[in-house]
């Protein structure tokens, strides 16, 4: 007998789940599925076209004297989603919240008969799922997560176990791949990839924004999370040395005061839009911007944004993030600078570009493109895990043989 979330389950190998039970997969995320369109998002809707998919979230505070309670909701934007959210009482101490997401999680999982595969953005959902027996376990490391500011002292202990429970390891770039590949036996890298026809929108013309319309062109623009990932200094010295320029931010401020952010008046910060709205931003841009700070909290990353920007047809001026370099540092339309006078001259460089598409930039790296799909990742990603879940099932109906 299996035991799920705690509830007795009988296994394959019993004949008592019927083949036609769907499979469930259950995907622990630290990023909320309507913050920015990530990886998660990216991914799960993807999967949800062939099972049923739980995204459970972080927890919510409420009221200290009211009682714990889950959300559940359908993800407006993705079929097959179903978005559960943890309520908490606040100011409960640490064991009693993981106890209370663990009577929580149970009876959330109480009533699915069918395969069960966990799936883990970060090790700090283990302390109450670590019960759960799924048919497979999946950690997708998209982010080196202790680099991060305000990381728990504990991440890298329950990131070990959670190396040690899955069955299989996905990367979200070459980077974490070379962090990871000696730590499990099963480690794949999967690159940021790119929904072209998404953000082929912003190649062609499309009315501004309202809160764009007006602004002076050159526009440079970036999209994403500002957070201490973000070189405001970099921001703040380019906008200095360019006053003509317009440097246009869209995003939700993380984990950073406002008041760190530089202030100019060719700086505009338009605040975070929905996955949707940005083709039309980016349309409105010259340039594409990633001016990430060189930190610990960028040593493993691998920019969606990259592909993004590409896609949309605007050249890009990034600083040198290893991943950045390694996979796009080659193409024309790239531009790689460390200091701000190199990211002025590289800026120049791009904004010539972004006037001659017919160059032999853009067609470049469209054909790098065509083979970094959403969709391509995501079948590749469920090609392994049906061996693994087929190879599974083999050796147990084997065992069932051998034992009859």
């Amino acid at each position: 007998m299996l035991i799920r979330a705690g509830v007795p389950v009988a296994s394959e190998t019993e004949h008592s789940v019927p083949a036609s039970e769907p499979t469930t997969l259950i995907c622990f995320s630290h990023l909320r599925w309507s913050f920015v369109s990530q990886r998660p998002q990216h991914l799960m809707s993807r999967f949800a076209r062939d099972m049923d998919v739980i995204f459970w979230e972080e927890p919510v505070d409420i009221g200290a004297k009211e009682t714990a309670f889950l959300q559940v909701r359908e993800a407006a934007d993705a079929s097959n989603v179903r978005l559960v959210v943890p309520h908490l009482p606040q100011g409960m101490p640490d064991d009693a919240r993981e106890a209370a997401l663990k009577r929580l999680l149970d009876a959330h999982l109480a009533s699915i008969r069918g395969p069960l595969i966990a799936w883990y953005y970060t090790p700090m959902m283990l302390p109450f799922s670590r019960h759960v027996t799924p048919d497979l376990t999946v950690f997708d490391a998209m982010d080196e997560l202790s680099k991060f500011k305000f990381a728990p002292a504990h991440l890298l202990t329950l990131e070990q176990e959670l190396l040690d429970r899955s069955d299989i390891v996905f990367t979200g770039g070459s980077s974490l791949y070379e962090a990871k590949k000696d730590r499990h036996d099963n480690v794949h890298c999967f690159l940021s990839s790119v929904d072209r026809a998404h953000f082929c929108k912003a190649r062609a013309r499309q009315f501004d924004p309202a809160d764009q319309e007006d602004l002076p062109k050159p526009r440079l623009g970036f999209y994403g999370v500002i957070d201490e990932r973000f070189d405001t200094a970099l921001l703040d010295a380019v906008a200095a040395a360019r006053p003509s320029w317009t440097f246009v931010m869209v995003g939700p401020v993380v984990k950073i005061s406002e008041d760190e952010l530089p202030k100019r008046p060719n700086i505009c910060y338009l605040g975070a839009k929905t996955y949707d709205q940005l083709p039309a931003y980016l349309s409105g841009w010259d340039v594409a911007l990633m001016p990430f700070a060189m930190n610990e909290s960028t040593q493993f990353i691998s920019p969606t944004k990259t592909p993004e920007y590409l896609a949309g047809g605007k050249p890009v001026v990034s600083t040198p993030i290893k991943d950045v370099v390694r996979h796009y540092g080659e193409l024309e339309g790239v531009k790689i600078a460390g200091t701000p006078e190199e990211f002025v001259a590289a800026c120049e460089e791009a904004l010539e570009l972004s006037h001659n598409p017919e160059s032999g930039w853009l067609a470049e790296a469209d054909l790098m493109l065509s083979a970094a799909s959403w969709d391509t990742t995501q079948a590749r990603m469920a090609g392994l895990i049906s061996d693994l879940l087929g190879t599974r099932a083999g050796n147990e109906s084997a065992l069932l043989v051998a034992a009859e």
